[in-house]
């Protein structure tokens, strides 16, 4: 179940999503094409970057609750992380203006470093991705825009499909997803940091609230029935070029 879209149109370009966008990729094209080859040496750049809990429990590093959401573990971490950023960034870089977007995210993405220490102190597994502080912008987006409608491509063996479905249904199992995944691993053994996924969709939440309360509330659901105060996205297929082929 991937997002492809929404049909949230932003009325502002959205220039720290770009720019978060920008500098997540330039970091990862900076170090990751050269260590790749050599996994000691990219591991050793993880230990000084990335959030290692029993550093930062150890040694207090904390500066690295920071730097390691600049860092990916590879070509597909990073592009699925900036397509949830592109999706959803812009609408809420909207809502909260750009210093606001800006100090919002960098929230959600110490809190979710934050969540993954606290669930796992003495891991000396590197945590890193943009995908914590992502969540947390996907936390605000489902409070705004519950109803709003998002592209999900879904692929099950021989069914591929692309459906659209409200935020809600799309975000809310996502997050169900990620405590499930969070209560049945365990962070000693790599693979997704479920806890700060977690922790930074309930920051995000909480960061959007104050927000949303100023917006009404529940008056505001009432008053767009939880869909965006805007008239929505309309996409439809674009017709193909290729000639037709009749059978003689």
């Amino acid at each position: 179940m991937i997002p492809i879209r929404d049909h949230n149109p932003s009325g502002r370009t959205p220039f720290v999503t770009y720019g978060l966008m920008a500098l997540n990729i330039g970091i990862f094209l900076s170090y990751f094409p050269g260590l790749s080859s050599d996994p000691r040496a990219l591991m050793a750049f993880y230990y000084d970057w990335a959030m290692v809990p029993a550093l930062v429990t150890a040694e207090g590093t904390y500066s690295t609750l920071i730097t390691s959401t600049f860092l990916h573990g590879g070509w597909m971490h990073l592009a699925g992380n900036m397509l949830f950023l592109w999706i959803f960034g812009d609408n809420m870089e909207e809502e909260f203006g750009h210093i606001g977007y800006l100090l919002f995210y960098l929230a959600c993405g110490l809190a979710a470093s934050g969540a993954q220490l606290v669930s796992a102190p003495l891991s000396q597994v590197p945590t890193v991705g943009a995908s914590g502080a992502i969540a947390g912008v996907m936390g605000g987006y489902l409070l705004l825009f519950p109803k709003a409608k998002i592209d999900i491509f879904i692929f099950l063996v021989f069914i591929i499909r692309i459906i659209s479905v409200p935020a809600w249904i799309m975000l809310g199992l996502w997050f169900i997803f990620q405590l499930f995944g969070g209560a049945g691993s365990s962070a000693d053994d790599g693979g997704v940091a479920y806890w700060a996924h977690a922790g930074g969709f309930v920051a995000g939440l909480a960061l959007t609230l104050p927000l949303f309360l100023r917006r009404g509330g529940p008056a505001y659901w009432d008053r767009t029935e939880g869909h965006p105060p805007h008239p929505e996205a309309k996409y439809k297929l674009s017709r193909t070029n290729i000639p037709k082929v009749t059978r003689k």
